[in-house]
């Protein structure tokens, strides 16, 4: 990095990006995928936090939208689908030469850390990578939220949300083939054209600790590393 002091930058990575598309569970080559561009994003010198989603493994939204389970339990469900990925992650990043930490806002001591934020930026500042994981520990929060807690709470500079498209469009580009990619956007922007960029909550909180968003596409080889050494990818959200 050019400057004297490292950049501290959290990394939002929904479930989504563990598994193939339409898939279900942990695809060993987008762990592969997704522990080697950490890698080379780590090796630029950033402080590194991971926040991962869990809906490859269970969605407690839905389950709870179906009626049989209530939304509370759900949640607590979605949670654990969060460690699950988390720990896969540390696991993969471990062998691949990267130390790592799985540190849970739920406490399950046979597997992950507690979350305690002093003890988080310790690994920071020792080079670990800290995987985050159970998001807030509290049902009807998303990881989205998570990640602008957690954001918030270690001093990151930016907010990285890696998503399967490549930033934020006008309209759905999927069904709409005039829909533009906006380069930057102001977070009243956002909300004004109400451009779905995270959850109310989490962008919320983003804006009121001016922690820029970047918005981008994870499972382009480099993306990563180019966002962390400040190439323009994607869609930045920032203030005036």
């Amino acid at each position: 990095m050019t400057t004297d002091q490292p950049q501290r930058i959290l990394l939002k990575l929904s479930g989504e990006a563990f598994c193939g598309p339409g898939g279900f569970g942990i695809d060993p080559k987008q762990l592969d995928l997704i522990a080697s561009e950490i890698k080379a994003a780590s090796s630029l010198g950033a402080q590194l936090a991971v926040v991962v989603g869990g809906g490859n493994i269970i969605r407690g939204a839905e389950l709870a939208e179906a009626g049989d389970i209530e939304q509370g339990t759900a949640d607590y469900m979605g949670m654990l689908g969060t460690v699950m990925n988390g720990m896969a992650l540390r696991e993969k990043l471990v062998s691949i030469g990267v130390d790592s930490r799985v540190m849970s806002a739920l406490d399950i001591k046979s597997v992950a850390e507690p979350f305690i934020k002093n003890r988080a930026i310790r690994h920071l500042e020792k080079g670990r990578v800290v995987v985050l994981v159970a998001g807030t520990g509290n049902p009807f929060f998303t990881t989205d939220t998570c990640a602008a807690l957690r954001a918030t709470e270690l001093g990151c500079t930016q907010l990285l949300k890696a998503t399967k498209v490549d930033g934020i469009y006008t309209a759905d580009p999927k069904t709409d083939p005039s829909a533009t990619r906006y380069e930057r956007v102001t977070f009243d922007q956002a909300l004004a054209e109400g451009l779905a960029v995270m959850d109310v909550t989490a962008f919320a909180m983003c804006r009121e600790h001016d922690i820029p968003i970047r918005v981008f596409q994870f499972d382009i080889p480099g993306n990563i590393a180019k966002v962390v050494a400040g190439e323009s990818i994607g869609t930045l959200v920032e203030s005036e």
